[in-house]
């Protein structure tokens, strides 16, 4: 049996739908999704099957143009992502069109053509009317030679079957790179923060965006089968604690029952999970921060 296996990078610009489509591909949800931008911070791998062909799609943070050192870092990763991968696949809106940030990302992959194979998923293709698609699906193949253009809707699951089918037939021959039951190569404790991280930015994306971060300080596995789960939640300041925090600890109570349950049903066993929230000014700029999100600390400087 001749198998096959290597990665492939889902690049784009910020909320274009790379988690969702990862999520999809890999049957279980190994990425952060949230209808906020730039929820993706480090370079996500979620491993699918298709046949006899190992498929390591790697989620990189949305390419925008940085302003912070966090900004910087994610732009990086996401570059670095696409480097390392066999295929590219750009992901593009397609009620968003062509902007100015998916002209730069062309023109970036313009300058390293000849080197991966690069495909383009033109997303959400039920927000247009079927001739605005077609001239799109023409104006960006003539900015671009992609390999193939598949119209898809990583929400609802229209193209993505062929997506995959194509990628399965066109990664590398060689053996798996992951065992076959394996779904993502994050560690447990990233993968638990990352959790309730997305529990947070759902709850409160109107207070704070993205001045808070999670970090799983203690994994503790029981004797009774269950998994002690501590963490801790970085807030900038006093107030964005109460925030967090709410009414007589209602908010993050409700954060905390959202986010064990999931993690339960993710890891198939009883989960105790204890949020503590800590107020650090400056955790932007904290070198072990980036670490625990999976960053480089020296690619967010200027």
């Amino acid at each position: 049996m001749t198998t096959r296996a290597g990665f492939v990078a889902l690049i784009g610009e910020p909320n274009a739908g790379k988690s969702t489509l990862l999520n999809r591909m890999v049957g279980a949800k190994v990425s952060i999704v949230t209808h906020k931008v730039q929820t993706t911070r480090a370079r996500i791998r979620g491993v699918a099957m298709s046949g006899d062909s190992q498929i390591v799609f790697v989620d990189t943070p949305g390419i925008f143009r940085p302003r912070r050192r966090l900004d910087r870092a994610m732009v990086t990763a996401a570059w670095g992502g696409a480097a390392d991968a066999d295929i590219v696949v750009l992901m593009i809106e397609a009620h968003r069109g062509i902007t100015d940030g998916v002209r730069q990302i062309i023109e970036s992959l313009s300058e390293r053509e000849g080197t991966q194979r690069v495909a383009l998923a033109i997303n959400k293709i039920d927000r247009v009317q079927a001739d605005v698609l077609l001239g799109l699906t023409k104006e960006l193949n003539a900015l671009f030679a992609f390999e193939e253009t598949f119209l898809i809707s990583a929400e609802k699951g229209h193209g993505t079957d062929t997506l995959k089918s194509w990628l399965a037939g066109v990664v590398p021959e060689g053996p798996y790179l992951y065992p076959e039951d394996q779904i993502a190569d994050l560690p447990m404790r990233m993968i638990a923060a990352e959790v309730t991280r997305e529990k947070l930015t759902l709850r409160l994306h109107q207070e704070l965006p993205y001045q808070m971060t999670v970090e799983t300080e203690k994994w503790e596995e029981r004797e009774d089968g269950s998994v002690r789960i501590d963490q801790l939640i970085y807030v900038m300041r006093d107030g964005h604690k109460g925030i967090v925090l709410g009414n007589r600890g209602e908010t993050i109570k409700a954060l905390g029952k959202a986010a064990r349950e999931e993690l339960t049903e993710f890891v198939g066993r009883k989960v105790h999970l204890f949020l503590q929230v800590k107020v650090r000014p400056n955790w932007l700029e904290e070198s072990e921060r980036y670490s625990e999100m999976g960053l480089d600390f020296k690619d967010g400087a200027l």
